[in-house]
């Protein structure tokens, strides 16, 4: 009986060293300068209200405004991001959807890009045994 409990134990343990983590987030968050202006809100404002929950990197100059936030070990999607509420200050809330030009999950993104990728190759490696295989009996 001893020995049943130590190997269960043992087996539970090695387990959960192989377990799968969940793993981080990134989504990136643009906005249009204008509807900032015009809400008298900045970049700056908004990723402030993240960094306190998240890892957060805030860009503007040349380009549209925009947030990079990290999200590690979560569920999270671009729908329930968007929900997230922005302070504009004087007690009034807005939705981060409302106030964004477009959320994008970059984690989804990337593993789309990767799967079109597989099967972009695979179909490639196809076509070549193909053309191998005319070549090698031409028809008359």
């Amino acid at each position: 009986m001893k020995s049943a409990a130590i190997v269960l134990i043992t087996l539970f343990c090695s387990l959960s060293v192989f377990a799968k983590e969940n793993e981080t987030k990134t989504f990136l968050v643009l906005f249009q300068s204008k509807e900032l202006k015009s809400l008298k809100l900045s970049v700056k404002d908004i990723e402030t209200q993240f960094s306190s929950f998240f890892k957060t990197k805030s860009y503007q100059g040349n380009s549209d405004p925009s947030i990079l936030i990290d999200i590690p070990n979560c569920d999270f999607d671009a729908c329930f991001l968007g929900d997230m509420l922005i302070s504009l200050g004087k007690g009034e809330e807005i939705k981060l959807d409302e106030i964004a030009f477009r959320v994008i999950d970059i984690s989804d993104s990337k593993k789309s890009y990767e799967s079109e990728l597989l099967t972009f190759e695979n179909l490639g490696k196809k076509l070549q045994k193909v053309e191998k295989s005319e070549k090698a009996s031409p028809r008359p």
